[in-house]
């Protein structure tokens, strides 16, 4: 099993406990980092928002099955009081637990229901080659997101490709997707940028980071851009784990040269992961 999959069978089987992240990555034998990214990867979900989401839907068909009790079901989806379990199930289903209880029906609200691991994988993926990164200053448009919502970066690119001849100082012309600034909840700022020379005459408009000298593990997804999740999702659950490596304290990037048309989608790209022994 990898890491993924052990987590979503921990989760499962310890739904009603209380249940931390780094339990969580222990149980997956990877860090909490690794986890976030790996859990993400596969699912499309930060790991305590599944584990949110899977017991409001628990508690969702026990109060549409009549359970009179609703501060019995706020303290066993690990909520310590009525209020709280209240507005965290009004946030997550639009409707209040009073308003499912009597409605005793499920079909207006979406339930997270657990997620199998079967098929997740790739088969085609190439060992990678390993390199150390100079340093790079990369310049371009940011935003913030959780791994639910990452189907916005499409979009992001689009912008950016309107925007880049804007940014001074460019170097070459590749161009870069980092992934920065995680944190435990799966939120994460994305750059669609380029390397540039420095920041100072840098306009408002546009975000930097500063990518450190590092080794990172390259591979190359040569497939359509629309299939990189299921390339990234093999290096975080099967690949790294595998490898005896550790994931480095680094941004990791996805490289696009000119080969790559933002067009089509084709030409691939190179996925860069900062390990460490």
């Amino acid at each position: 099993m990898n890491p993924a999959q052990k987590a979503l069978w921990f989760i499962e089987s310890h739904l009603a406990e209380a249940l931390t992240l780094d339990e969580v990555a222990a149980i997956g034998g990877v860090s909490r980092f690794h986890m976030v990214r790996a859990f993400a990867a596969a699912t499309g979900l930060s790991v305590m928002r599944y584990v949110r989401a899977r017991r409001l839907s628990e508690a969702a068909r026990a109060l549409a099955s009549g359970a009179p009790d609703i501060l019995t079901l706020a303290l066993d989806a690990d909520y310590g009081s009525h209020e709280a379990f209240t507005r965290a199930f009004r946030d997550h289903f639009g409707v209040t637990p009073e308003a499912v209880r009597s409605a005793k029906r499920l079909d207006h609200i979406k339930l997270q229901e657990p997620i199998p691991m079967d098929s997740t994988l790739t088969d085609s993926l190439q060992p990678p080659r390993f390199e150390t990164s100079k340093p790079l200053l990369i310049a371009g448009l940011s935003e913030r997101y959780n791994h639910e919502n990452g189907a916005g970066i499409p979009n992001q690119w689009q912008r950016f490709h309107q925007s880049v001849g804007n940014i001074p100082g460019r170097i070459g012309a590749v161009a870069y997707g980092v992934c920065c600034n995680g944190d435990d909840a799966g939120n994460f700022d994305y750059i669609a940028g380029v390397e540039v020379s420095d920041f100072s005459d840098l306009p408002r408009e546009f975000s930097s980071v500063r990518i450190p000298e590092q080794r990172y593990a390259v591979f190359v997804h040569s497939e359509h851009i629309s299939t990189v999740r299921r390339t990234i999702n093999t290096i975080w659950n099967h690949w790294l784990p595998a490898s005896g490596l550790k994931i480095a304290d680094a941004p990791n990037f996805e490289r696009y040269d000119d080969k790559f048309d933002p067009l089509t989608g084709n030409g691939g790209l190179e996925i860069w992961v900062p390990v460490r022994d």
